[in-house]
């Protein structure tokens, strides 16, 4: 597992790249961008993740690399659930909802088939992988 330095500049370098070519990032597909405000500091954070789509939701998976505790992207999107997606050139504002239950294993499965390492970061974790959605804020 990456120390949380090597992690942030791995991620720096991923958004560098993603804004720099209009969300295209070498070897990473699909990807977008996700801002939340940090819970705690009420400043933006940026991380890149990996997505699916369901219908004109977006699917992100808060697997944290399989580790024991949720990351904190997840923790920040709890407490301020209004977030800025950025897909290619394209920044959206939206929703984030937590999916429970029979939706989350329907969405976690569909999930699991764009991306099956996936799988491999539940099954080596105790911990139950969220999973969240976001819808287009038009307000």
């Amino acid at each position: 597992m990456p120390s949380t330095d090597e992690l942030k500049q791995f991620n720096q370098s991923l958004i560098a790249e993603f804004r720099a070519n209009g969300g295209t990032v070498n070897g990473w597909h699909p990807l977008l961008l996700l801002t939340i405000i940090g819970a705690k500091s009420g400043q933006p954070h940026t991380t890149p993740l990996g997505y699916s789509t369901d219908g004109d939701r977006i699917i992100v998976i808060a697997n944290n690399l399989g580790a024991p505790q949720n990351p904190t992207w997840y923790h920040n999107l709890v407490a301020n659930p209004e977030v800025t997606v950025e897909l290619g050139r394209e920044r959206l504002r939206m929703h984030a909802i937590i999916a429970e239950g029979e939706e989350r294993e329907r969405l976690f499965n569909q999930h699991v088939e764009h991306g099956p390492g996936t799988m491999e970061r539940q099954e080596g974790t105790t911990r139950l992988i969220p999973v969240v959605v976001l819808e287009r804020d038009d307000s």
